[in-house]
């Protein structure tokens, strides 16, 4: 249920007035302050309140029930976008498009370093590398684990760059903690590893939450709902193409999932055009749709030399590549913000 006050409502009436639903029908409240009026969201069983008897107080302008499933994540009771803003002071959501950019999978010092290097200087905010590789074959590659979480805080000490890398089970939560993992991935197929998005809401750190390869955008509302639940607000959710019957690509973007999770969630989202398409020639037209619909990021994988990579190789961009990619992509978001503005 959403309660929404008049703007002339005090601070002692919000208080006032959240302790005796809280009290009278045992449920949760969450109170969003705006810049035109304040919000309460009410979680729980909301069945029993009698939404006339609350319209009737004078300092309620509005009540109505959530039908959605997803309470938290809802923009209904978030009015206003979230920002996800790291210590280091890169943002996500802000406005500006946010660039991950970094290896399928951190193989070597030399190599994530370099890359690194090369994708902060055109233009990249944020470090992707995988450690810990959920692979469809147990005989492919799976990462270096807890060295390759120690070669990427060396990329990080050098460029400056955060870090964000993939978990896999509950027991790596505190070697990423201790390793200073910037923004925790969950995912595609870990989108509904339940366990695992309970114990992410326990801890204080950005998590980016990666639609399942078959999933519905409400079900991957629902998964940032479970770590929403446990307390964690900074949740990023990521279209990365699901799976269809067509069989060029690897997967297909769905383009329409950008403006619909921006209507129905405040939350940000980024796109992965690399796993979208598994094509490398598909990444720049597949990010310039992404930008054009709103998309506030975008994550693409960038390997040094692709055809000897130890996993997605295909899909990934040289440097010199992502140069003109990340050159085209923030020129276009550039474009669109005047044009909106």
């Amino acid at each position: 249920m959403i309660i929404v006050l008049k703007p002339n409502c005090t601070d002692e009436q919000v208080k006032h007035f959240a302790d005796n639903l809280t009290k009278e029908y045992n449920v949760k409240v969450n109170t969003w302050v705006g810049t035109q009026s304040t919000v309460l969201g009410l979680l729980g069983d909301t069945t029993s309140i009698d939404i006339d008897y609350i319209s009737a107080q004078d300092f309620v302008e509005s009540v109505k029930r959530v039908q959605e499933p997803y309470k938290k994540a809802n923009r209904k009771f978030h009015p206003d976008n979230t920002v996800i803003t790291l210590p280091t002071g890169q943002k996500i959501g802000d406005g500006s498009l946010a660039l991950i950019a970094g290896p399928c999978s951190v193989e070597t010092e030399a190599q994530i370093c370099e890359v690194a290097e090369r994708v902060k200087a055109a233009g990249a905010a944020f470090l992707r590398g995988g450690a810990f590789k959920p692979r469809t074959s147990p005989y492919s590659f799976q990462g270096l684990q807890a060295e390759g979480l120690e070669l990427l805080k060396k990329a990080k000490a050098q460029t400056g760059l955060p870090i964000v890398t993939e978990i896999m089970s509950i027991g790596h939560i505190p070697l990423f903690e201790e390793e200073g993992v910037d923004i925790i991935q969950v995912g595609a197929r870990n989108m509904q590893n339940f366990e695992l998005l309970k114990a992410l809401g326990k801890i204080n750190k950005p998590i980016l939450l990666k639609r399942g390869l078959s999933n519905t955008i409400e079900e991957l509302l629902m998964s940032a709902e479970y770590i929403m639940a446990g307390g964690n607000d900074q949740v990023i959710l990521c279209e990365r193409g699901i799976r269809t019957y067509e069989t060029y690509t690897r997967n297909t973007l769905d383009i329409s999932a950008i403006p619909i999770l921006k209507k129905l969630s405040h939350l940000p989202v980024v796109v992965d055009p690399s796993h979208a398409s598994g094509i490398a020639w598909l990444v720049e037209p597949l990010a310039m749709a992404a930008v054009a619909a709103g998309a506030d990021g975008l994550i693409i994988e960038v390997h040094n030399n692709p055809a000897k990579a130890l996993s997605d190789g295909a899909q990934s961009l040289t440097p010199d590549q992502f140069d003109r990619v990340a050159h085209h992509v923030l020129h276009t978001k550039e474009v669109l913000s005047k044009w909106d503005a």
